[in-house]
């Protein structure tokens, strides 16, 4: 697929140089200088003379250039403005990963109070942000269920004025859209808060609309030896909530069930976190007149427990009565005060729990207006559901949005080395993880077709670079700005980067307008994993803040790394 925008004279300027330089004052390319650019410039080390033939045979449309075996400029500029010159590894866009690991040696994307479209106290709930976010790959998924009038479960945040939506429409949701994008599983995680008897409601809707989809019992021989692996779960649905303990029927048992909360992990937070939480809610009710009432402890229903398989839902205590006495198909939910207050203290502790179990972090009760933590901070200790509000635009979304690209955008990416092996500890926080860190040059070059405001005035446009990793790898450095340029802004700026733990690191691109001495707004960015960055001279795309192409903007590159 090529780009089929005009380019600017200055990138034209650009390749024209690169490709003159390779011609050797001959009119075409001959395959054999084609195959010295792809391995010296491009670093394309695997590529031999069926490469460059194939790469004629694609982007070269003069006959007679194509009979000689040769390109001409104009198909090398096709060429280089193609997605094989993309920054972004183009084997990437499929699945390449091994899938028969088990689910915690993966990052999983995931969601919180997916039903908002807006703010956490007076939001719209609707059906179409679980289709929004399934659609952009996200697997785990959460419902937040109370008791609705007719004997009909409603999901809304409670004690808000957000909307409800009916617990049976989400699910008939999720059974249309749950394997549009993905066949991996997806993870209903309930933030249950419903009486018993609207709990069998619900599992009676799980069971009627999700049918063959919804897993009800654990795989006979799964691949791995505990947790199963995504490829074992393909196109099933999994129930995350508490379960009930297995119980010795007695006499005096006999009929009864454990008498065990299941306010499922945003409830078993930490009592700061939760009084955070309540005193929000307070300050909200405050001016009106009404008072929600006071939480209830829910007790599970059978029915409801036994749709829980593989994901069942514990209240985390430490990392060492995890250890004695979690089962491999229990997990945890932390809010990020709790979690990063862990990493900090006990990051390696966090990232041998996380080659273990399952753990959930979500966002601050505080965050009302449904704003986002950086997630890094938790994939850096491996923790595999880092939830955040689809809905709100920005940094920690961008990052996302990059880190999940990845792997085909099946929503499943495999934890690099350092977070799987039990070999040796690793804690993010820690300087020092090897004797040599990996070395990064990127050459920013210049710009095309730049979006230009409103206002309809240029841009004075720079580009921040920044890498997202571990504490010691984060780092961003910027361009000078160009005055007046929105067309073909030139920077040629070199920029050197040390890094120690490059599996972890995202590298995100961001185009700003100076408006300023000290402000700046946004233009475009675009975001990707460090292992599926390019070497040699490539192309950025800039996405919008919606993460939607801002085709034919982008950015023009020189990348080296070892």
């Amino acid at each position: 697929m090529m780009k089929k925008t005009k380019t600017p004279a200055s990138r034209r300027a650009e390749i024209q140089q690169l490709y003159q330089c390779y011609t050797l004052d001959q009119t075409t390319l001959p395959v054999c200088a084609l195959l010295r650019f792809l391995r010296i410039e491009q670093m394309e080390l695997t590529a031999n003379e069926e490469t460059a033939e194939s790469l004629i045979d694609r982007y070269e449309i003069d006959e007679t250039a194509r009979e000689s075996r040769s390109m001409t400029f104009e198909g090398f500029l096709r060429y280089m403005e193609s997605k094989n010159c993309c920054i972004f590894n183009q084997a990437h866009t499929s699945v390449y990963q091994d899938m028969d690991q088990p689910l915690t040696n993966y990052f999983i994307s995931s969601s919180h109070n997916t039903y908002l479209t807006g703010d956490q106290l007076v939001g719209k709930s609707h059906l179409d942000a679980y289709v929004c976010a399934l659609r952009k790959g996200c697997r785990c998924l959460e419902i937040d269920c109370w008791d609705g009038p007719d004997m009909e479960p409603v999901v809304y945040h409670g004690y808000t004025l957000t909307t409800k939506i009916l617990f049976k429409d989400v699910i008939n949701t999720v059974e249309q859209h749950a394997f549009e994008v993905s066949a991996y599983p997806v993870i209903l995680s309930l933030e249950n808060h419903c009486s018993q008897e609207q709990q069998e409601v619900m599992a009676q809707n799980l069971i009627s609309i999700l049918g063959d989809k919804l897993l009800r019992a654990p795989l006979i021989h799964p691949t791995t030896g505990n947790l199963p692996s995504p490829n074992d779960l393909m196109y099933k649905v999994l129930i995350k909530n508490k379960k009930l303990k297995p119980q010795i029927q007695t006499e005096e048992t006999a009929g009864t069930e454990a008498e065990e909360s299941v306010d499922e992990g945003e409830d078993d937070e930490e009592e700061d976190d939760e009084d955070e939480d309540h005193l929000t809610k307070a300050k909200f009710w405050s001016p009106r007149k009404t008072e929600p009432k006071k939480k209830k402890k829910v007790v599970v229903a059978r029915a409801l427990s036994d749709l829980v398989i593989y994901t069942g839902s514990v209240k985390f205590i430490s990392f060492s009565h995890a250890n004695d006495n979690q089962n491999y198909y229990e997990n945890t939910s932390m809010a990020e005060k709790k979690a990063r207050r862990l990493a900090k203290v006990s990051g390696a502790d966090f990232v041998q729990h996380n080659q273990k179990f399952l753990s959930r972090i979500y966002p601050a009760g505080s965050r009302t207006s449904s704003s986002n933590y950086n997630p890094q901070e938790f994939w850096n200790v491996g923790s595999q559901l880092v939830a955040l509000n689809f809905q709100s635009l920005g940094l920690p979304m961008d990052l996302n949005d990059g880190r999940f690209q990845d792997n085909g955008g099946c929503g499943y990416v495999l934890k690099p080395a350092v977070l799987i092996s039990s070999q040796r500890s690793f804690d993010p926080s820690c300087r020092q993880h090897r004797q040599k860190p990996t070395h990064l040059l990127l050459k920013v070059i210049s710009g095309s077709n730049l979006p230009v405001p409103r206002s309809g005035k240029p841009l004075d446009p720079f580009v921040r670079v920044e890498i997202h990793g571990i504490a010691a790898d984060s780092r961003r450095k910027n361009t000078h700005t160009v005055r007046n340029n929105s067309l073909s802004p030139h920077w040629e700026a070199d920029m050197n980067f040390s890094i120690s733990v490059p599996e972890l690191c995202l590298i995100r691109f961001c185009v700003r307008d100076q408006t300023g001495l000290l402000s700046s707004e946004f233009v475009g960015q675009y975001t990707l994993p460090f292992n599926s960055v390019r070497k040699g001279y490539r192309w950025v795309p800039l996405l919008s803040r919606d993460g939607c192409s801002l085709d034919p903007a982008s950015l023009f590159v020189f990348v080296w790394y070892s």
